[in-house]
């Protein structure tokens, strides 16, 4: 297939765009920069410069391919509901250019991004599926992901923590996993699937903190719920505390996907701490 991928230079992209052309597609990525376009080439994918705000370039780029994935999202902005805004535009933009013609549509769910996954999914003729990644995608190169931030807050405040006993569980999936999950839909999932992204299903983040509190050589402590939006930020704290166990056995069903990278714990331990 010739595939369209926008966020094609990101942690994730990056690694689905390596995944496709291994698999024989062809990729035209998405970028905004020379870098990013230099990055692209060097992996043997196609150039489409633009932004996910320019809405025509968007529809002209689904509609000369043979399927879209959808990876690209303004996760720098300060201002979240907007960025949700854009990501719907997007997503009805490229979804009524590849309408009645059975192509794929793969995209991403975000966290209040309802409303993009639901217009995915109710789009007519067209494969459509929305994958769920985990809340940490792990990999060597991970410069941004909620393990960095911790890593960081720890290293800020002396402390390795955790919330009340710690046995609040993440889900947690390899990039390159989630990579050929991303390349499995585009090839076979059928039209409404919803997908979950996870390799890891039920990891308690006391281990987590346990972890990096060890490599740091920093003590590993308990903190209450009420002590968590000061000590990771408002928004961090609210997703440490989360305890969402989730279960990748459907999706592994349907579309024969077996997670086989590294699992979080072994990963953060070998990728996290070279700096």
């Amino acid at each position: 297939m010739r595939v369209f991928v926008t966020g094609a230079t990101g942690f994730i992209g990056s690694a689905v765009v390596r995944e496709l052309i291994g698999a024989g597609h062809t990729v035209v990525g998405l970028t905004r920069s020379d870098k990013g376009a230099e990055a692209l080439k060097e992996v043997g994918a196609e150039v489409h410069r633009g932004t996910l705000d320019d809405l025509d370039n968007l529809r002209a780029a689904a509609a000369a391919v043979d399927g879209v994935i959808h990876l690209a999202f303004q996760h720098g902005s300060s201002d979240f509901a907007a960025a949700l805004t854009t990501d719907l535009r997007a997503v009805e933009t490229m979804g009524a250019a590849l309408e009645g013609t059975d192509k794929p549509f793969v995209t991403t769910a975000h966290l209040n991004g309802e409303a993009s996954d639901n217009a995915v999914l109710a789009l007519a003729g067209v494969r459509s599926s929305v994958v769920s990644l985990s809340l940490s995608v792990h990999d060597e190169g991970d410069k941004h992901g909620f393990i960095p931030r911790l890593i960081t807050i720890a290293r800020a405040k002396g402390v390795s923590a955790y919330i009340g006993d710690g046995s609040n569980r993440w889900v947690a999936v390899h990039r390159l996993d989630a990579a050929r999950l991303y390349r499995l839909a585009l090839e076979s999932a059928p039209a409404g699937s919803r997908l979950d992204g996870v390799g890891d299903e039920s990891v308690p983040f006391r281990d987590i903190a346990g972890v990096i509190g060890r490599h740091l050589n920093l003590p590993v402590v308990s903190i209450s719920r009420e002590e968590a939006n000061a000590h990771f930020g408002s928004f961090l704290g609210t997703v440490a505390a989360a305890d969402r166990p989730r279960s990748s056995a459907r999706t592994q069903e349907l579309l024969g996907w077996r997670p086989v990278h590294p699992r979080l714990l072994p990963d953060i331990e070998e990728h996290y701490f070279n700096n």
